[in-house]
């Protein structure tokens, strides 16, 4: 049986530390699922201007916040995979891509907070890869869909970014961490939900000019281009299988494809 393609929403990074409902979802998610061969995730913090995947056997950590001392002892050493990035860049070349096997990039917060608490062991093969902001859904679903027979093979797809992301409303409100999803927040998330799970396609690559709030929960929308990979990936409807927020504004949802 295929694994699905998955799409987390990876929060802060002190997700790790924090109590919260999607830190004990992340935590036992892994035990839902056939062990994978390898994880090739897309991670919302790795910008690149073409299609590109990380071919290091051992990437090594970033840190990419201010403050949190506590959080930049934290070492993520699962193995990386040269093997398995040249397998996906193969994949996105045939799909009539120019895609890079790039090296030198490490594992982002977007990458080892979801995953420190998925495998902790740190025992399956690692392989990340790029989002590329400026060219939208429908690159990034296309993107996905390349990878899609990957899931046959038991490998991973993960997209890892977040359902909402409007960081200035999270860092100037004064909502307790389990404060209620606020109303523009919910509206989007709720749109999104209904589109995921009727299989709208369309619609979600369109979801800039359709779903409500857009622009208030995606200032710029790196963060849900991996929604789409996710999406491509799994070749079929979306289910939700985690929902909850922090701080009234940033959604954790949770999506299975396929």
């Amino acid at each position: 049986m295929a694994l699905p393609a998955l799409y987390i929403s990876h929060g802060s990074p002190r997700l790790i530390v924090e109590p919260s409902a999607a830190r004990d979802f992340l935590a036992g998610l892994a035990q839902t699922l056939p062990r994978p061969r390898a994880i090739v995730i897309a991670t919302a913090h790795f910008g690149t201007g073409r299609p590109a995947v990380i071919g290091d056997a051992n990437p090594g950590m970033i840190y990419d916040f201010g403050g949190m001392p506590e959080l930049r002892q934290l070492v993520y050493p699962a193995p990386g995979d040269p093997q398995v990035a040249i397998k996906v860049a193969g994949l996105w070349q045939a799909a009539g891509f120019a895609p890079a096997v790039a090296s030198g990039y490490g594992y982002d917060h977007g990458t080892w907070v979801p995953l420190m608490l998925m495998y902790p062991e740190a025992d399956v093969p690692v392989v990340q890869i790029a989002v590329q902001p400026e060219l939208g859904p429908a690159h990034h679903f296309a993107l996905g869909q390349a990878l899609a027979s990957m899931r046959e093979e038991n490998f991973l797809v993960i997209g890892s970014g977040s359902m909402t992301h409007n960081l200035r409303a999270f860092y100037s409100g004064d909502l307790a961490p389990d404060a209620p999803a606020l109303p523009w927040v919910a509206q989007f998330a709720e749109w999104m939900h209904d589109k995921i799970e009727s299989g709208a396609d369309d619609d979600l690559l369109n979801y800039r000019a359709l779903a409500p709030h857009a622009l208030d929960n995606h200032p710029t929308d790196e963060h849900l281009m991996p929604l789409f990979i996710a999406m491509g990936a799994g070749q079929a409807k979306g289910r939700r299988i985690h929902s909850s927020t922090r701080n009234g504004v940033i959604s954790m949802d949770t999506y299975a494809f396929g």
